[in-house]
């Protein structure tokens, strides 16, 4: 029985143990390969079947995205309303997503029903028919979330600071317009679907209160579809960026706050600064307790929040710090950003603020490992960003261990404006 008259002992996070619990893999008879976390007390589980079918495949703008949408919208066997009453019968839940390199359908369901969800989820992937009136409502409600979302500052704002840093033609700073949903055809989707689904490559990932019969289960409704392991198109893009620094946009004559971007390129996770700027990253502005926040947010009370922070995208990725504030003091929040980075390239951080930022990294790491679900997510990052668990360790042997002057010397190379877009969109 615990004793609740003496406190338990207080530990800073940066002292405890941590471990990243591996994972069991299998191959289907098709060869694809299969990463299973098997916790948790939840009679519930996970399978989620990631496709090399992102934007970075695409030959045409919002195909990768549209036919990642429609794949619930109809198969030869069942209309939409059939396919999504038969998910919902069962409590289960069947999402999908569409990213720059991958693509997702993911399966929630309690572990009972499983034998009854999978063939419909493979029906999905072999026999999605894209109906055209379903393809004519999507392509409506898409066109009109577009034209509200584009008298928005900040989503203006988020649309251009990604074709500055990487070009408009590369995947990474592609934006949608009306005329492109205006001319997409189903024909494309169609095609689309056949090439990265039902003979793309397929990855699963699967977690939770797994049965003892995971494997034969999935094997039956997954391997003996054709997929083509080997059959992925190497595209390569090389980023373009914009050859000005400085940009204003005038979006909305009558608007009161601005949108803000201050961004750079910056290498991927395999570049051996990348886990060390996360530190920094977090000093500068990356949790409620930064730099800029404490400025920007506590201090001058320009803005309701700011942050920074280095996007995870596979082949590169940038430094970001994003913010809302008031027109008239959109000028002097940049120029606080600005004096933030050359305090941090001159001054040392002192220890109590360090240790201060390695506490929330490692402490918000382990409430990132709370779960099956979590686990497997932080797996799959790693899996498809070509790391291993040694990238893990070595993360938080660098968040326990980097000193001031590691930081301040990063800040000297990284942080210095004349290195950074600027975008100020009101």
């Amino acid at each position: 029985m615990p004793d609740r008259k003496n406190a338990p002992q207080i530990i800073d996070a940066v002292d405890m143990h941590i471990a990243l619990k591996p994972y069991e893999s299998y191959t289907l008879d098709n060869g694809v390969e299969v990463y299973a976390f098997n916790g948790g007390e939840e009679e519930v589980l996970m399978v989620e079947l990631v496709f090399f079918a992102g934007n970075w495949y695409e030959e045409k703008n919002i195909v990768a995205a549209t036919t990642n949408f429609m794949l619930k919208n109809g198969t030869k066997k069942k209309n939409a309303f059939a396919l999504n009453e038969h998910f919902e019968f069962y409590g289960a839940y069947l999402n999908r997503h569409c990213y720059n390199e991958t693509a997702t359908i993911t399966l929630h369901c309690l572990n009972k029903h499983l034998s009854e969800l999978l063939p419909v989820t493979a029906e999905i992937i072999t026999d999605s028919v894209f109906p055209e009136q379903e393809l004519g409502i999507y392509k409506q409600n898409q066109k009109q979330r577009l034209e509200i979302n584009l008298k928005k500052c900040d989503f203006i704002a988020n649309r251009l600071i990604d074709e500055y840093i990487y070009g408009f033609h590369h995947p990474y700073g592609r934006y949608t317009s009306t005329l492109d949903y205006e001319a997409l055809q189903r024909e494309e989707l169609e095609a689309f679907y056949k090439q990265y689904y039902t003979h793309g490559k397929c990855i699963i990932f699967t977690a939770g209160k797994l049965p003892a019969d995971i494997v034969p289960q999935l094997n039956k409704a997954f391997g003996h579809l054709p997929f083509q392991q080997n059959n992925l198109s190497d595209k390569q893009f090389n980023p373009a960026p914009a050859e000005l620094l400085k940009y204003n946009i005038l979006n909305d004559p009558d608007g009161v706050q601005g949108a803000i971007r201050i961004a750079q390129p910056f290498p991927n996770r395999h570049h051996p600064d990348f886990s060390k700027m996360q530190v920094l990253n977090n000093i500068f502005g990356g949790y409620f307790g930064s730099r800029l926040m404490s400025n920007i947010r506590e201090d001058k009370g320009y803005t309701y929040g700011i942050h920074s922070h280095l996007q995870n995208h596979i082949h590169t990725s940038a430094l970001v710090v994003s913010t809302e504030a008031g027109r008239d003091v959109c000028e002097a929040t940049v120029a606080e950003v600005y004096k933030e980075m050359a305090i941090l390239r001159t001054e040392p951080v002192e220890e109590e603020e360090l240790a201060l930022v390695r506490n929330y990294m490692i402490g918000s790491l382990i409430g990132d490992l709370d779960g099956p679900f979590h686990i497997i997510a932080r797996w799959k990052n790693y899996i498809l960003n070509g790391v291993t668990d040694e990238y893990f360790y070595k993360s938080i042997d660098i968040v326990k261990n980097i000193s001031a002057e590691e930081l301040r010397e990063l800040a000297r190379k990284y942080l210095n404006p004349e290195q950074f877009y600027e975008l100020l969109v009101v």
